[in-house]
């Protein structure tokens, strides 16, 4: 299909010329003279490129920008000022921006960008496709192995792909076995650095006299047993993705260093004086409440800013009971392949039995409990004695609730369901009030106003581990 492009701008003198351009390039052109009128067409056409003036009334280019990433992460947006700075254009580039152009605005530059960003689009799009079909193929879940339909599951999972063509450093936070590496290889596999490593590094398993070099690497006799230059894992990610798993174990001395790395974008390896450029990207994560740490005085402040850029929160299983059914199938069936056994289900006793646990060890206690399922079933069908324990203990009887991107109770009050949208809005916006605000066509004061209803504003902000992104209201 021939590619939509939308161009925004709220002076017309600036709308025909570039209609021109992109006609004569064989591009389907829509347009759109406010920040509002194109939203209205974002959600109706879908455009493949959004073309927008930074200063608008209204609704200016930044937080359309936001909105569309919001609706349609998918979307290569481009953006248009009269007032280029760097730090404007890195701004936007956090934002999601695909390019930043400054006015008055060159035939030839226009159309490489856009012509560059459908590339992007159509590159990313083939790519999901390809990992969708593999999957398929092998039988394996797509989305790197994450799997479900919980609506905070999905807005992590949203948020994930929409990060991924960016080098912003990104900060996973969720309890232990909740997939937090899983996402670290999903962003890596969707970034365009996905042809480099992916280099992992469990900070809390490696004891603290060996992660420094582990990290950074060192020199031939820089300590007793050093007989030969050894890289670190940074630069083996050199390129790729570097992943610090439990980066809340690190210890003081490697956190002063690690920030260094993170400002300069240069190691030292250890016993060398040379410093070394490295081009990677960090994804961390946690367990930990980090924030509380910085007051704790157990980890440093400056660090924890140079990791808190983009905060996903992977929620735990009890929070998405609703997907265990569906894991449970897809561990089952991976594991019956893998050991050759004809198992196929689960007896009602035994699914109500797992949608009932609380799962403390997460996804990672499910697939655990799925291998000692298969291995143990005498039939095709799980049956409940072939549980652990803990999970026999569960009530029995317990549904999962529906499935579906958001489920409202039918009788639920009104009151109630203005809270949840508004949730579900603001998460899905990283707490931007006034960017809510646009997407649910309301004033920002009602917004405020809801939020203020409790006195404390808690009602509606996202979760406390979810409050790593700013709110730009």
């Amino acid at each position: 299909m021939t590619p939509l492009i939308l161009i925004v701008d709220d002076e017309r003198s600036n709308l025909e010329p570039l209609e021109r351009t992109f006609t004569r390039e064989g591009w389907r052109v829509a347009l759109a003279d406010s920040g509002q009128a194109a939203l209205e067409v974002v959600r109706r056409d879908r455009p493949d490129v959004v073309v927008t003036d930074l200063m608008m009334p209204g609704m200016g280019g930044g937080e359309l920008l936001r909105a569309v990433k919001a609706i349609a992460p998918e979307i290569e947006v481009i953006l248009m000022t009269a007032f280029g700075t760097v730090e404007g254009a890195v701004a936007a580039m956090k934002d999601g921006a695909y390019d930043f152009i400054t006015k008055p605005v060159k035939r030839h530059a226009i159309v490489k960008s856009v012509r560059l960003a459908l590339e992007r689009a159509s590159l990313v799009a083939e790519n999901r496709s390809l990992r969708a079909r593999l999957a398929r193929l092998s039988g394996e879940p797509a989305d790197g192995g994450l799997v479900g339909s919980a609506p905070a599951f999905r807005a992590a999972l949203d948020t994930l792909r929409q990060v991924a063509p960016a080098s912003a450093t990104v900060l996973l936070l969720g309890e232990s076995g909740t997939g937090k590496e899983l996402a670290a290889r999903l962003l890596h596999d969707l970034s365009p650095r996905s042809a480099a490593p992916f280099v992992p590094v469990n900070c809390a398993a490696i004891p603290e006299t060996i992660l420094e070099s582990e990290l950074f690497g060192y020199e031939r006799g820089a300590f007793t047993g050093a007989i030969q230059r050894k890289e670190g894992r940074f630069q083996r990610a050199h390129g790729g993705t570097l992943f610090l798993d439990e980066v809340g174990d690190m210890s003081p001395g490697v956190q002063a260093k690690l920030l260094r790395v993170l400002q300069d974008g240069v190691v030292e390896r250890l016993g060398g004086t040379q410093p070394v450029q490295v081009d990677v990207r960090i994804v961390a994560a946690t367990n930990r409440d980090l924030a509380g740490e910085v007051r704790a005085g157990r980890f440093r402040e400056d660090l924890f800013y140079r990791l808190d850029v983009v905060t996903v929160r992977l929620p735990p299983l009890r929070e998405r009971r609703e997907d265990v059914p569906l894991l449970a199938a897809t561990f089952l069936r991976g594991f019956a392949e893998r050991n050759r056994r004809q198992v196929t289900g689960f007896s009602d006793a035994a699914l109500q039995a797992l949608v009932g646990h609380d799962w403390p060890g997460n996804v990672r206690e499910l697939q655990h409990a799925m291998e000692r399922a298969v291995v143990l079933c005498r039939g095709d069908v799980v049956q409940l004695e072939d549980l652990p324990d803990a999970v026999r203990r569960s009530a029995p009887g317990r549904p999962a609730p529906p499935s579906g991107t958001l489920t409202i109770a039918i009788g639920t009050p009104l009151e109630e369901i203005e809270r949840v949208v508004i949730r579900e809005t603001l998460r899905q916006t990283r707490g931007d009030k006034n960017l809510a605000a646009q997407l649910l066509r309301v004033a920002p004061r009602t917004i405020y106003r809801k939020l203020d209803r409790d006195g404390e504003g808690r009602l509606v902000e996202p979760e406390p581990d979810d409050a790593g992104a700013p709110d730009r209201a």
